[in-house]
Formats: C-alpha cells, structure tokens, sequence
C-alpha cells in the first residue's frame, strides 16, 4: 500500500470511530444547535480525518475540530478564526496554494505539508478528556508513520505537544524524560526529524495578543528552513 493508500485507510477509520461516547454526542448536539448564520448548513458531524500532501516533509498536529469549523465543514482548520490564521500563515510559508480555508470545495491544496490533529472529533470547551486523547493517539502514530518523508512537525498548543511527542514514542523513537516542555518556539529532535511549539492560532491566544501572525509566521518560516525549502518568504 502506497502513502497516498495508507493516509486514505486512516481518513476512512478516523471518519467511522464512534469510541467516544461523550465526543460524539456533543459533535451532534453542536450540530443539532448551530448559531444563526449556519442554521441553513448542514453539519458534517462526525469526525474530522487529517488532509494534505501524502508526500509532505512537514506535518502541523492541532488540538481538535471547532464545533462551528471543522466539526460543520469536515475539513480541519476549515470554517473557522483557527483555520483562517494558520493557512494565511502557510500561505505565506509557501505551504498552502492560497490563504482561504473556508470549505472542502474552496480549492485549498496544502504542499508539501499535512494538517492532523491530536483528537478528530470536537470537545466541550475544547477539553478531551485522558481516554478521548488515547482513543485518538493510534490515528496519529498511524500518520506519521505513513508520511515516509516527514522532517518536520508543528505542534499548536500544548495538548497537539504532548500528543506529538507521545506518538513519537509509539513509533520507536527514544523521547527524551522528563519529555520537554511546552512554550511558544519551544524545539527538540529527535531521531532525525525537528519538532517546533507554536501557541495554537485560537481567538483565546489571537484576540488577546497573545500569538501574533507576526509570530506564527516565524514558526513556519523555520519549519520550510529545516526542511530545506529553495524558496523561503522574507521576515
């Protein structure tokens, strides 16, 4: 089975779990009771496999879909603040085909990059829950291990951090203990690959100051660096 084949089985299973009893009624409920400029649409509501170039050396690991963005759009980071500031910034990074990711027919192509997340289904208050995120890990161990030629991961947020450095455990990587700490611009390699920590791109960190898009930039412009991009954007 090929990359393309592998990503494709995962994308099938992530979309048909049911494990989460608590996940899956709250992603229907979310659904069931949309604000009013979405009450025309209707739902995807279920979960959100990951999306990208099956040939990308950077891979971007979020925390979960929105309840109104992903979770309503079925893509990751689609339909949502979240989603507008990180591909505007891989945009920019040169990893993205355009700085919209409004729907799954919005003609967005990632290159060179894969967007996954650390639980596939939307949480209360953003809030998986340890078992949740167990449930979850396999998908990631699994697409990591299916993206052959990742040099490169982005973590947003601290749950994707933990997520990410757990996963590489599961694939026979020697993590180093106590596992390093989270904090914006945060690195560590290991075993050949670069792991990078970025606030995630929520109005919780964005209306507050607290991630600018100047920031967000940075993380990304590292990434195409450690990846050996020919063409990096100017800061």
């Amino acid at each position: 089975m090929d990359v393309a084949e592998s990503l494709e089985a995962i994308r099938q299973e992530v979309q048909g779990c049911s494990r989460c009893l608590r996940l899956v009624r709250w992603r229907e409920a979310s659904a069931a009771d949309p604000p009013a400029r979405f009450r025309e649409e209707e739902y995807w509501a279920r979960p959100v496999p990951g999306f990208g170039d099956p040939s990308a050396r950077l891979l971007v690991v979020g925390l979960a879909p929105a309840a109104h963005g992903g979770n309503r759009t079925g893509r990751v980071f689609t339909g949502d603040r979240s989603g507008d500031w990180l591909i505007r910034a891989m945009y920019r990074a040169g990893f993205a085909n355009q700085p919209l990711s409004r729907d799954r027919s919005d003609g967005l192509e990632l290159v060179d990059a894969y967007i996954a997340a650390a639980v596939r289904c939307v949480p209360p208050d953003n809030k998986p829950i340890p078992e949740e995120k167990r449930n979850c890990l396999p998908f990631l161990v699994r697409e990591m291990r299916a993206l052959q030629r990742m040099r490169v991961i982005v973590a947003l947020g601290s749950i994707a951090w933990e997520a990410t450095l757990v996963a590489l455990g599961e694939n026979g990587l020697d993590v180093a203990k106590p596992k390093p700490k989270f904090g914006h611009g945060a690195e560590y390699g290991v075993g050949g690959l670069h792991l990078i920590a970025s606030y995630h791109p929520s109005p919780q960190n964005t209306n507050t100051g607290r991630l600018s898009e100047q920031a967000l930039d940075r993380i990304f412009f590292e990434a195409a660096e450690l990846i050996g991009r020919s063409q990096v954007p100017e800061r």
